[in-house]
């Protein structure tokens, strides 16, 4: 008898979308459905809840709807709500798996025809939660962003307006300053919506085709002269002839026009900037063959504790020399889009004091399906 109930609540389980589990009234585990196996692992059936979920407002809240009587203290708030006809609903934190999840619970008692006991639904909202966070962080970045050359600015105005007023020369220096940081302002406006476009996109597909060592050379022809002012040796490999691949023309330019600007901005003290065309027989991570551009400078270089963040939003090695040199904080951002789009790899190598090189690997082909 005990065995057909439970093979009941499992199949009840199993119908249910969200990890459930069932328990008994001693609160050992009788019924666990795919979600919950996925989440706490295989064997279940028969252990003690306590050994599944150890926090102690979720098992407070199990023995409450298993026995009211024996609980007659009220539940912790707020990480528990009010119980409603024997109903209890929390959020917490949980540990599944060896991950830390953030967790909606309900846990509500067995229907009466198959004993006391409790059952526990699970929502996973640790992504809803991670998605979030880093909304909060984009904004509180862009924010943070905006409003230095804003406070700037403003600061500018009021002087202007003030005891410089009929200073010619700090007019002028105002001035300039003041034209800096509205550059600055709409270069980073600009790359919000680049970022914005590229993240929207990110999910179709290429359609057309680019000739990828004449587009190489269109862009060093367009850098000429910052190359030039930086007093650059340039060395080039395999940027002859044609070589058309899948792509989209306008983004891969601004792939390699910022991964070339950003060697000649901070790797420029090397005087030595490297750009190299090759084919990759085959590329495991890409899953066939491919052709990599690899672009180097012999700069003072990146320290390796950086390059796993590098592709972050707003993030920056050196603050105070990134935001002298113009830049953002979205660029390398863009790029790593731009390349989940186009199915490839953008692989960064860097030593302190001997340089980089950034690679990005496009497939040859781009498989269907």
């Amino acid at each position: 008898m005990q065995r057909m109930i439970g093979r009941k609540i499992e199949t009840f389980l199993e119908a249910v979308p969200l990890a459930m589990l069932a328990v008994d009234h001693h609160a050992r585990i009788i019924g666990a459905n795919a979600g919950a196996r996925a989440m706490f692992g295989e064997v279940l059936i028969g252990r003690p809840f306590v050994t599944v979920l150890r926090h102690p407002s979720v098992v407070e809240a199990v023995d409450w709807v298993i026995d009211p009587r024996s609980n007659p203290a009220p539940l912790p708030e707020p990480t528990l709500a009010t119980p409603v006809e024997g109903v209890v609903n929390l959020r917490a934190g949980i540990q599944a798996d060896g991950r830390n999840l953030v967790a909606e619970m309900t846990v509500s008692p067995l229907p009466p025809i198959v004993g006391r006991g409790a059952m526990i639904a699970i929502l996973d909202r640790s992504e809803a939660e991670e998605s979030e966070q880093v909304r909060r962080d984009f904004v509180a970045n862009v924010s943070h962003e905006l409003k230095t050359p804003l406070t700037a600015m403003l600061g500018f105005i009021e002087t202007l307006r003030g005891p410089a007023r009929n200073d010619a020369k700090a007019r002028d220096r105002f001035l300039d300053i003041m034209e800096r940081e509205a550059g600055r302002m709409n270069r980073l406006v600009s790359d919000l919506l680049s970022l914005s476009r590229v993240q929207s996109d990110e999910r179709r597909r290429p359609s057309s085709e680019v000739d990828l060592p004449m587009m190489l050379r269109g862009v060093l022809a367009t850098l000429g002269q910052a190359i030039d002012t930086a007093e650059m040796r340039v060395e080039t490999s395999g940027l002859g002839g044609t070589q058309r691949i899948p792509g989209d023309p306008d983004q891969l330019v601004q792939v390699f026009q910022n991964l070339i600007e950003n060697a000649v901005k901070y790797g420029g003290s090397g005087h030595y900037l490297g750009v190299t065309l090759y084919r990759v027989e085959y590329e495991p991570t890409l899953r066939g063959a491919a052709w990599a551009v690899e672009i180097a400078d012999k700069g003072d270089g990146i320290d390796e504790i950086h390059l796993p963040r590098l592709t972050e939003r707003f993030y920056r090695v050196d603050t105070h020399r990134s935001r002298e040199q113009g830049g953002t904080g979205l660029g390398l951002a863009i790029v790593k889009h731009i390349v989940n789009r186009h199915r490839g790899r953008l692989k960064i190598v860097s030593h302190k004091g001997r340089g980089s090189r950034f690679t990005v690997m496009l497939p040859e082909s781009l498989r269907r399906g």
